[in-house]
C-alpha cells in the first residue's frame, strides 16, 4: 500500500544518508523504522496487561479463590 507522508528536507537528507550506508532504499528504511515503532508499541501494551496485578499484596489465584468461596 502506498501512503503519502510529508517529511522535512533535513529528515529526507538524513534518511538518504542512512539508506546509502546500509545499501537499502529509503522506502525500505522507512518500513524498518515503522516496524520497529510498532513492536515497541506492542510491548508497551503487553506490559500494561501483565502488570495489572503487580501492586496487589495477595496472590491473584488466592484472591480469585476467596471471591468464589463467597458464592
Amino acid at each position: 500500500m502506498r501512503t503519502l507522508v510529508d517529511i522535512g528536507d533535513a529528515e529526507v537528507k538524513a534518511l538518504d544518508q542512512i539508506a546509502s550506508e546500509q545499501k537499502v532504499s529509503r522506502a525500505a528504511l522507512i518500513r524498518q523504522a515503522i516496524d520497529g515503532f510498532l513492536k515497541v508499541q506492542a510491548r508497551k501494551t503487553e506490559g500494561d496487561a501483565f502488570g495489572l496485578w503487580g501492586d496487589h499484596a495477595i496472590d491473584g489465584l488466592a484472591y480469585q479463590e476467596d471471591l468464589r468461596r463467597e458464592w
